[in-house]
């Protein structure tokens, strides 16, 4: 179910702070904590792990692992048995690089897999007996504005509105903020039940010629587009000197291709603006090939292959009821977020 505020959901703070019970870490000043932020989401899970500095904060040491944690689910409601697996297996690293980065204030948050799953929270328990690692289930409007958080820097300069969106493995938030203030203010939000997971298994993944994958990728389009009509109602009519910015998986491998990299590189993809014309082409090239063509191409392999199609439509949706004249990409979101939240806490100036 999708949900809608028309004002700012209210910032409570960045939620359940977690810190080391013992030893030398949890005994350090504020201006000596080690701060973690851990991202499980539908597919991936995701680890920063950051120390203030005079320039925002520098990073120690990060993880990222495509863990199909919501692989199944719309058909079952459940997180199966070979996704929990290797959650574990990837949240039993993030535990490690935490202990070893003695890290003494981390927060740990999931969003819509185990939000959406009967045995979400039952997977949660498990998680915090067999690696220490206590998740929050994040709400929607949570997992909005701490990507906000996050990634609002890369804006454009400009007074105009502003969207930001996350295309996510199992949900998509999208926010228009303000940007007259020292600091952006959440106008509105919305989280549609389609990411790149969800929606690839509403249609699947193989298809018998061009034509059939172009005709799926479109019904894809179209469902997007039918989830995001209210939130559009809500837009500003004038759509003049309109910003958006990209936080995902999706626009960052989109971006790698416009750029045609023989392999990901975050410092050429991070900040930069692309012509949402440029993106729609792509996604129109990426809607024909099989899933085995995909592959082949530099910065999505097997991984992405077979999903990215899906993040194709959402971002085409996106920019129908958003046409801006080029999209900005970022390489940060939820982690970066988090950080922010909990640097700012102690008082940190970011």
């Amino acid at each position: 179910m999708a949900h809608i505020a028309a004002t700012a959901p209210q910032d409570t703070g960045p939620g359940p702070v977690h810190a080391a019970s013992a030893g030398p870490a949890s005994r350090r000043s504020p201006n000596r904590h080690t701060y973690g932020a851990l991202d499980l989401g539908t597919n991936n899970c995701r680890l920063l792990v950051a120390r203030p500095n005079e320039n925002g904060f520098v990073v120690l040491d990060a993880f990222s692992r495509v863990v199909r944690l919501g692989e199944g689910l719309a058909g079952c409601g459940r997180i199966s048995d070979a996704a929990i697996d290797r959650a574990l297996a990837a949240l039993s690293v993030c535990a490690d690089k935490l202990c070893r980065r003695r890290v003494s204030i981390s927060r740990s948050v999931a969003t819509e897999a185990c939000r959406r799953a009967v045995n979400g929270r039952e997977f949660v328990e498990r998680v915090y007996r067999e690696t220490g690692i206590a998740l929050d289930i994040i709400p929607p409007e949570e997992e909005a504005r701490l990507a906000m958080l996050g990634c609002h820097r890369l804006l454009e300069p400009g007074d105009g509105p502003a969207l930001i969106f996350d295309i996510g493995g199992g949900s998509t938030e999208l926010v228009l903020i303000d940007t007259d203030g020292a600091e952006p203010k959440i106008k509105s939000w919305w989280s549609a039940p389609w990411g790149v997971v969800s929606l690839t298994e509403s249609e699947g993944r193989d298809f018998a010629d061009a034509n059939a994958r172009l005709a799926a990728y479109s019904r894809m389009r179209e469902r997007v587009r039918h989830a995001f009509r209210r939130f559009a109602e809500l837009l500003p009519k004038d759509k003049e000197n309109i910003r958006l910015l990209g936080t995902s998986g999706t626009v960052t491998t989109l971006a790698s291709v416009h750029l045609a990299l023989p392999s990901y590189d975050r410092r050429a993809v991070d900040g930069l603006k692309v012509p949402a014309d440029s993106m729609r082409q792509i996604s129109r090239m990426m809607s024909r090939m099989s899933i085995a063509e995909r592959a082949e191409l530099p910065c999505i392999g097997m991984d992405r292959a077979d999903l990215v199609v899906a993040g194709c439509a959402i971002l085409d949706a996106i920019m129908d009821i958003w046409p801006a004249k080029t999209l900005g990409v970022a390489d940060r979101g939820i982690r970066e977020g988090i950080l922010r939240s909990l640097m700012a806490r102690d008082g940190h100036k970011l």
